[in-house]
């Protein structure tokens, strides 16, 4: 099929294919971007936290009404860790003062040395008196756990600040922020802050993943580390893993075990792993939703665009397309025409809707700190939109193919 009529009737008729080649372009630039936002938020909404069975591990927060000493609440602490391990089902539990994805919980400056400017990024810190690498199942990539040797009993109210722990895991991510390009983090010393007064601690472990407790897109790994204290607290919180499909049942007996031990002057709250990540990446996945919805929106709205205007077009050239079938133009010859006209159209809109792309993943890389966005996003987005022209302009031209020469001739 020659092509220069396909043209020549396009130029008498610019509007209409300006405005579907304006419509494709926009269209593809909003979709890629927008399908491209859904893919990461969807990947950062999957991060591992580091916690290696989280669909059976909750979190429980027990707040004494009744306070007691520094060694009255060690004592307590103990025998409601005793209580929880005494329930069948469980595997592992541990005092800890936050956990990954809760959304509020503590964060500490870490230096290299005590010169002071010399702070790294804030860094997620996590404590107990027993092995959260065990509790949660963390990957240990290098050293070893925290022992019992290393925890220090910390009085909240009345313990002096050179009372600190000299033994620490870090995560990976973190290690490689403080020690960029060293081959290992173990015996290296870290500060809590700078100046002559910061507590020292040496790294004694390496642990793959754990994600801080806001989960930041910025650390894939997260930057915290776990430090062995033991402190006296009203308000604790023990985090528990089971077996797998136990966790409701063990989470009733745990509640009613501790409101033993406490003489029911305790107020109990429990939240599983699952809760919390569903909570911190709520915004995450229904930013996604949004997008899809728009995006499958767009792509309805072209293709009635092009529906509509196709079959504009056949209305108008009823006459042609009878002058043609009476001159032996064939069916397939008329649906051959109007979809190679409407490809073209299309094309010139993929054209300019690439370039709308980059020039829109570009304003989001510099204002919003966005990714780049993938060349594979713009291939498939063109192959989306040549297929959606094709498909959309197929009823309209079957329709022309479809018109009686003798009818048409009859027409005004």
């Amino acid at each position: 099929m020659e092509i220069r009529p396909i043209l020549s009737a396009l130029l008498r008729s610019k509007t209409g294919a300006i405005l579907v080649a304006l419509q494709v372009a926009i269209s593809l630039a909003i979709l890629s971007n927008a399908l491209h936002i859904v893919n990461v938020r969807q990947a950062v909404a999957a991060r591992p936290s580091g916690i290696a069975d989280e669909a059976n591990v909750v979190h429980i927060k027990v707040r004494h009404l009744v306070e007691g000493s520094h060694q009255e609440q060690l004592a307590r602490q103990q025998a409601e860790t005793r209580a929880l391990r005494a329930i069948g089902g469980v595997l592992s539990t541990a005092f800890a003062n936050q956990a990954p994805m809760s959304q509020s919980g503590w964060t500490t400056g870490l230096t290299t040395s005590r010169t002071a400017g010399n702070d790294s990024s804030p860094t997620s810190m996590y404590y107990s008196g027993d092995s959260l690498v065990k509790t949660w199942g963390l990957t240990l990539v290098e050293g070893r756990d925290l022992a019992p040797a290393d925890v220090v009993e910390i009085d909240g109210k009345t313990s002096p600040d050179d009372l600190f722990p000299r033994s620490v895991v870090i995560t990976r991510a973190l290690a490689g922020k403080l020690w960029p390009g060293a081959s290992q983090a173990v015996g290296k010393t870290l500060y809590f802050g700078n100046g002559d007064d910061a507590n020292a601690a040496t790294v004694v472990g390496v642990v793959d993943t754990l994600q801080s407790q806001n989960a930041e897109v910025a650390t894939r790994g997260g930057f915290a580390l776990i430090a062995p204290i033991r402190q006296s607290f009203a308000s604790i919180m023990y985090t528990v893993r089971t077996e797998p499909g136990q966790l409701e049942r063990v989470m009733k007996e745990a509640e009613a075990a501790l409101r033993a031990n406490s003489g029911g002057r305790a107020i109990i709250k429990m939240k599983t792993v699952a809760e919390d990540r569903k909570e911190r990446y709520r915004a995450d996945l229904a930013l996604s939703w949004m997008l899809i919805a728009v995006s499958v929106l767009l792509l309805l709205i072209t293709a009635s665009g092009i529906v509509g205007m196709a079959s504009l077009w056949v209305t108008q050239r009823r006459k042609q397309i009878g002058v043609r079938r009476a001159l032996g133009a064939r069916r397939i010859d008329i649906l051959r025409y109007f979809i190679t006209e409407n490809f073209m159209i299309t094309s010139v809109g993929v054209l300019c809707g690439v370039l709308a792309s980059v020039a829109l993943n570009q304003l989001l890389v510099s204002q919003l700190d966005m990714a780049r966005l993938p060349i594979a996003y713009l291939v498939v987005g063109a192959g989306v939109f040549w297929a959606l022209g094709v498909a959309a302009v197929a009823g309209p031209a079957y329709r022309a193919a479809s018109i009686s020469p003798a009818t048409a001739t009859r027409s005004a």
